[in-house]
């Protein structure tokens, strides 16, 4: 992949259509530079940004809790 992406290039690294990447240009929502009519993104930022966007599972998942239930309902 190179350095710099086009709006095309962009959408397939990050699975996102042209138009949610623009309506996001719109929003200042991602990192963009736009020269001349053209939109242009620096994979770095672009990959700055995706770590920025992580939503992380809590320590404790409900499936970690379910054997316990189960252990309690059985009077053990």
């Amino acid at each position: 992949m190179k350095d710099i992406m086009s709006t095309k290039e962009l959408s397939q690294y990050i699975g996102l259509s042209k138009s949610k990447i623009y309506q996001l240009i719109r929003q200042k929502k991602i990192p963009a530079s736009k020269i001349g009519r053209q939109y242009k993104f620096s994979k770095d930022m672009i990959d700055a940004w995706l770590k920025e966007k992580i939503i992380t599972v809590p320590p404790e998942s409900p499936t970690k809790l379910a054997p316990e239930k189960n252990k309690k309902d059985m009077g053990t």
